[in-house]
């Protein structure tokens, strides 16, 4: 069993910079591939960028490629996105989740956290 709680969403006007955290606890956390996952409203969750165990293998949506980097540091039991050159089309709820695999897009995620809300103004 893992748990995912995610923080640093917030208001941010175009152009500006967040830095989301998903902080995981629970069982075999370091060896599980996060993803982060965004919804806006009326919208399909969509998938945003994924990283594997140890960090060597990243993957990003087109849409965010260029902008937001994730990391982890194990030793905070901690994944970061750090998203710049916001958009108000980023406005979303972003969510982690994580899976045993790295299988970037796959929406097949064993455990999600609970989200936190990105709100980027023009």
């Amino acid at each position: 069993q893992v748990q995912l709680v995610e923080s640093g969403g917030g208001l941010v006007q175009a152009g500006g910079s967040l830095r989301l955290s998903c902080a995981a606890s629970g069982r075999s956390r370091s060896t599980y591939a996060i993803g982060w996952f965004r919804q806006a409203p009326g919208k399909d969750r969509e998938f945003v960028s994924a990283i594997n165990w140890n960090g060597e293998r990243t993957y990003y949506a087109d849409s965010v490629k260029g902008r937001f980097t994730i990391s982890r540091d194990d030793a905070k039991n901690t994944v970061f996105l750090q998203m710049n050159s916001l958009k108000p089309d980023d406005t979303a709820v972003y969510y982690c989740a994580a899976r045993p695999t790295f299988t970037p897009t796959s929406p097949m995620y064993d455990y999600w956290g609970q989200g936190t809300q990105v709100t980027v103004s023009s």
